[in-house]
């Protein structure tokens, strides 16, 4: 039985580091096992990839996964990171990769696994670091 019930989260800080992502997966993995939710693993870990990734890819400072509870069986997971352009796409329909492209196919994974998903852009006064949080939430059945 879990020891915490929900409403629960967790922030994982991560450099700007090509094996953050993974880092994050193996970190989240652990969080849905602990907190008797690992059935959201595969969905969650998806998700929190594609997010950091683009992270990495389009930012060039740091950026942080959140991890949190909403319900016993739903999870939100969310990528902070410093740039404050919400991606093409996140919250309109993304642009078509071509068919041999080796990237571009992210944010359509994300709407295809995600039960919803957004953005909010962080310029508020009090906002300690600016930038962007997106995020995306699954859940069991």
């Amino acid at each position: 039985m879990a020891t915490v019930s929900p409403p629960w989260s967790y922030t994982l800080q991560l450099p700007h580091d090509p094996r953050a992502p993974g880092i994050a997966r193996g970190t989240l993995r652990l969080i849905l096992a602990a907190h008797e939710m690992s059935e959201l693993s595969p969905t969650a870990e998806l998700l929190a990839t594609e997010l950091l990734t683009n992270s990495h890819r389009h930012t060039s400072g740091p950026y942080a996964l959140r991890v949190l509870s909403t319900a016993s069986d739903r999870l939100r997971v969310a990528v902070w990171d410093s740039d404050p352009r919400v991606p093409a796409g996140f919250s309109d329909v993304p642009p078509q990769a071509a068919e041999t492209a080796e990237h571009g196919r992210g944010l359509h994974l994300v709407r295809a696994c995600a039960d919803t998903w957004g953005a909010s852009v962080l310029r508020e006064l009090g906002a300690s670091k600016g930038g962007k949080l997106l995020w995306a939430e699954c859940g069991a059945g």
